[in-house]
This record gives C-alpha cells, structure tokens and sequence, in this order.
C-alpha cells in the first residue's frame, strides 16, 4: 500500500495511538451495544485538545436519566497499556449518505455520461442515487470498475452480477437505457461499506471530476489531515480529519438492520468552507475524499464516503472507510494492472488493433527505429509502438510526445462523430505523457497527430471506438492554434483530404506516417520542449497498383515566437522526398523509396487533371497567400 509522507511525530505520541488502535479495536464494539452509543474513535478531547477516546452518542444525558433507562455512565478516562487516557463524549448520530431528500440544482454530474467519470450519480436500479467514487481495476482480470459503497451498488434487494445504472433512478429512471456495468464484489461490516461494478456499456475517465486528478496511491490519514472530495449532491467540498481508528453502527434497513462499520470522522475545513456549511449530503454516498493541499487535490486517496450526520446531530460531519480495508476485500488496484513505472507494458489482448501495414493491399510499413530510437521509445509488451483503434504511436520517453503515429483512412467508411475529452491512456505511465498543464491560458491548441475525423471508419462500434481513443494525449502535440485549426486555413489537416478529393487513389484508402520533428533548440515551455515543425509522409496506391508516398514538412516557428499571445505571421509548408524525411526524422522510410511522387512524377495518372506535385504547389501556394491577405 502507497502510503502519504508521515508527519513528524514523537515516539510517545506513535505508541499512544498503537495503543488507542489496539484498544478500540479489541474493545470498541463493546461500547456499541450500549443503545444510546453511536461510534466510539480516536480525537481530541473537546476538539482541538489532548489525544482521547471519543465516544458519540444519540443523546447526552444525566445520571439520572441513564439510570432510569438502565444504562451506564461512560468512563472518564480508559486504562491501556499502563497509561491512563481522557475521553471524551459527543452527541452526534450517522445515517448513510444516500435517502434522497431534495432533488437540489441540476448538475452534469446527474445526466448520463459517457465516458462515465468519478463523481457522477450511480445506483442499483432498485435505488435512488448515489456517487461513482473511482474507476478502478479488478485485480484478478485488470477489468475496469466502479468502486462505491454497498448501500449505492448493491442495498438490500441486490445481488452479485445485477446490473449497475448511471445515472440513478432518481436523476433518471430510464434505467433500461441506462446500464454502465455489473455488479461484481460487494461487502459490508467492519472493513467497510464498499463494492465494485464491473463497467460495460461506456467508456470511462480516470480524472475526479471537478479535481483535475487521477488516483495513484493510498493515505493512512492521521488527525487534521485535510481532504476534499466530489459527491453527486453537493459535488467539491473541503474536510479536515478529526476522528480516525473509528467503529460506528448504522441502521441500513429492516433487511440488514444495524451494522457495525471501520471508519473515519472528517469535519468541515474552516479555509475552504461549503456554499451552504454542508460537505455531504445524502446523494454523495461513494465519494472518494482525497488528500489535499489548500484547495489542489493530490493523487492520494484518503477514503470513501459513506455516511454523514443524523438530522439531531448539532454539527456537519461525515465518514469514509479506510482504502486498505475496502481494497483487501473487493481486491482492486488504483492503476491498471499493466500499466507499470518502467516503459515497458502487457502486451495488448486485443489483436486487431493497430496500424495495419497491409491496409493498401501493398507493404506500407511504419517507420523503422535505430538503436537509440528504439531505447527511447515507450515499450508495450516486446513492441516499441502502442495500438489503437486504426492507429499505432511510437512514444518518446524523453519527449512524451509521439515520436510517429501511422493510421489508415478508409475514405468511403467514414462515421460522422462528436468530440470527446482528452485524457491520458491508463495503460501507459502518466509521467511518459504530456497534460492538460501544458495547454492551459495560451495558444497551444491540443493537436491531434491523427485525426480523429481520419480514425472514425468502419462499422458504428469501431468507428466510436477510434473517435475515443484518438484523444489520448499519446496522439496528441502541442501545436499553435493558428497551425492546427483548419478554420484558420490549416492545410496541416488538409493535406490527407487533398490526396482523397484530388489524387487518382484506388478504394479511396490512404495510409499515413505523421509526427514532429524533435530538435534539441525546440523553445521550452511549462518544462516541455515544443516541435517547431511537423512532418507527414502519405502512402497510397494508384490505379496502375503501384504504391504512390509525398512527404511533407510544415513549420510553425514563426508560431512560436509568442505562445501566450497570438501571432500572425504565416506558417510554411514544404514538400520533400523520402531521403530528406528520413535525414531530418532519423526514421528508416527504405520501403518508400521507390514510391516517392518527387522520383517519379511520370507514375501520376495522365487522366488526373493535375499532378500530385502540382496539387500541393497550388495549393500550399494559394493556402499561404490566403492567409497573408487576411492576417488569419
């Protein structure tokens, strides 16, 4: 278990809370048989004084009173291990955050999503709503899932394998249209209130919403440490922990009456306080709270949310289950099971992703690597290029951008598909891929190296499929918005539509090698180097079967002088042959040699109303004349 740097502590103080753990976990249910006891944990006497054993009860009462409902006084102090302890005694009680009570502002986070998201509503059918905290994986298969509580996933009337819905019935009762996955493990008692859905049906996203972070590692949390979270109903809060090593028994129906629960208490962070005071309300049951620091979210997941206060209780709080615990019984990981620190990966299951060098009915192979190039690139299985869905990247570890991308277009399949978030590929450590920290307030536009229009072919699934996956950020380059956007003019994109609405192509089928070139003066930016300039080499065979390549390099330096703010000078388009590409890339493109147009212009079809070469002259020409006129 990853755990958070530990805070300095005295020995003393580390032997008294070993001492408390032993205590509460030997004694503590105990006390909870006791009618009027709700939780008994480990705090400070009256809030913000000495370590204590902290009892809450459903009412504080006199001797008297409790005499005459024949119950004893609580002890002031507790005996363990020789030492003697304060206690301390709240009125508080808990229910499980999850009875609806309003129905609250609309929200994104109670509309069906796809790629589903942590923080969003989810439920058994048979309940009302609660919160997807994290997408995790099953550490048997490396399937990805659901973590939330048992009460969200699987209630009373639930059972292993029922299907999952999101949103919940009560933000959506489509339930039939509405299935995301199935239920796979569930538990609850001491170790928690948890369970895990196998997703099905949608794609997901690692990301919390609303936090900008992916979970990477586990917290023990110690008293006053600060958290915060996403919960379907009052969506991103601030705590601060102020009870750990906690038991507290909760009533969760007449079908499973009350339960014992391990957990933690956190309290309402007075530097980041709630719109309304409240940092949970029913609804945000299966929230991950999450370390913070100020108001950033960290990648350390601190517990899971599955109760808060009863209606007597006089002050907000909530309670979340300890990561270790919930993961020993459901066993899952945080991060796929391949997706390891070194670069190298678990060999696809899939293998019909992929570039396929065969599409053209001719070898049309990707680039070939030297030694050097080889020791650079992110490794998946015994590969140095990762597969999608119609395309392959070969990812530079020093850069974390894609050193090449290959993909075929089948021009008469085209699917016409919405955009999608970008977001990095769980299958590949997150520190070989360049974020959104690097786009943010500039003019550097995410660039897809494949087009995401160019990917989206085939039969329905297929086609959503390369649409997805064509934002990965392992297809994406920081590019100049004036460079990348085609409403600007940009013939980068331009140029494979120009070989299917212009060139004399067979079965309207393209192949494509694309990405930047890499120089060690690139401008460096937000610690990242940015390529000046772009290359693509476009594979194609003619009517007369010969395979047919035109290479191209397209500069945006003049870009570049000015990232923050936009600048109008024009862009530059090159056309160069497959020697010159190969020199300036350090790439092996021997296979397309003999296919280079600039070698032999004679093989273009005499019935083409232009030549290939003369396409691109006319049209870089009339490209960068247009945008001189208008400045863009």
């Amino acid at each position: 278990m990853a755990k958070k740097p530990a805070k300095s502590q005295e020995p003393e103080d580390l032997k008294l809370m070993r001492d408390l753990r032993r205590f509460i976990r030997t004694r503590g249910t105990a006390y909870l048989r006791d009618p009027n006891v709700t939780s008994i944990g480990i705090g400070r006497k009256n809030g913000d004084g000495e370590i204590s054993v902290v009892f809450t009860v459903r009412e504080k009462l006199g001797m008297s009173a409790l005499e005459s409902l024949g119950l004893k006084a609580l002890p002031e102090r507790i005996d363990t291990n020789g030492r003697s302890v304060p206690t301390d005694v709240v009125q508080r009680s808990f229910k499980p955050a999850y009875s609806i009570v309003e129905r609250g502002p609309e929200s994104v986070l109670k509309s069906r999503l796809d790629p589903l998201v942590p923080g969003a509503s989810v439920s058994h059918p048979d309940g009302t709503a609660g919160t997807l905290g994290a997408i995790v994986f099953d550490a048997a298969s490396g399937a990805a899932c659901i973590l939330s509580n048992w009460h969200v996933l699987h209630g009373e009337t639930g059972q292993i394998s029922d299907k999952i819905v999101q949103p919940g019935p009560f933000d959506d009762n489509n339930t039939e249209g509405n299935t995301c996955g199935t239920l796979l493990r569930s538990h609850l008692g001491v170790a928690g209130d948890c369970a895990l859905a196998r997703i099905a049906e949608r794609d997901f996203e690692r990301t919390v919403y609303g936090l900008d972070t992916v979970l990477t590692q586990m917290a023990d949390v110690d008293l006053g440490d600060t958290v915060v979270k996403t919960g379907r109903t009052t969506e991103t809060t601030y705590g601060i922990v102020r009870r750990t090593d906690v038991i507290v028994q909760i009533d969760f129906g007449d079908a499973v009456g009350a339960q014992n629960i391990g957990c933690f208490e956190i309290g309402p962070n007075p530097d980041l306080p709630a719109a309304d005071g409240e940092i949970s309300m029913g609804g945000d049951s299966g929230a991950v709270w999450i370390i913070s620091e100020a108001e950033k979210a960290t990648d350390i997941f601190a517990g899971l949310h599955f109760a808060g206060e009863g209606d007597a209780s006089p002050d907000e709080h909530a309670l979340a289950c300890y990561p270790a615990s919930v993961q020993s019984k459901l066993g899952f990981t945080l991060v796929p099971p391949n997706a390891q620190s070194s670069k190298d990966h678990a060999v696809p299951q899939d293998d019909t992703l992929g570039y396929d060098a065969d599409f053209l009915g001719l070898p049309a192979p990707m680039p070939e690597l030297s030694l050097a190039l080889k020791r650079d690139a992110v490794n998946f299985g015994k590969t140095q290029t990762i597969p999608y869905m119609h395309f392959s990247v070969c990812l530079s570890a020093a850069r974390r951008l894609a050193r090449f991308v290959a993909w075929n277009t089948d021009g008469a399949r085209k699917v016409q598909l919405g955009r999608h978030g970008f977001r990095l590929d769980d299958r590949i450590a997150a520190k070989y891929q360049l974020d959104d920290t690097l786009y943010a307030d500039n003019k550097l536009d995410r660039g897809h190296i494949a087009r995401r229009a160019n990917l989206a072919w085939g039969e329905i699934e297929e086609a959503k499929r390369a649409n997805r996956e064509s934002f990965y950020f392992t297809n994406i380059a920081p590019q100049h918005q004036s460079f990348n956007q085609s409403g600007r003019g940009g013939i980068w994109g331009r140029l494979e539509d120009l070989i299917l609405e212009e060139a004399d192509v067979q079965d309207i089928r393209i192949s494509v090698l694309a990405g930047p070139l890499f120089d060690d003066d690139d401008p460096s930016y937000r610690n990242a180097l940015i390529p000046r300039s772009f290359w693509k080499l476009i594979a194609y065979r003619g009517t007369d079967e010969a395979l047919r390549s035109a290479c191209f390099i397209l500069s945006q330096s003049d870009l570049l002088n000015d990232i923050e703010s936009l600048d109008f000078d024009p862009f530059r388009l090159f056309q160069v042959s497959v020697s010159e590409l190969a020199q300036q890339t350090g790439l092996g493109f021997d296979a397309y040699q003999n296919a280079d147009i600039t070698r032999h212009p004679e093989r273009l079809s005499d019935t083409s109303a232009e030549t290939l070469s003369d396409i691109k002259i006319s049209v870089a020409t009339r490209e960068i004349r247009h945008q001189k006129e208008l400045a863009f």
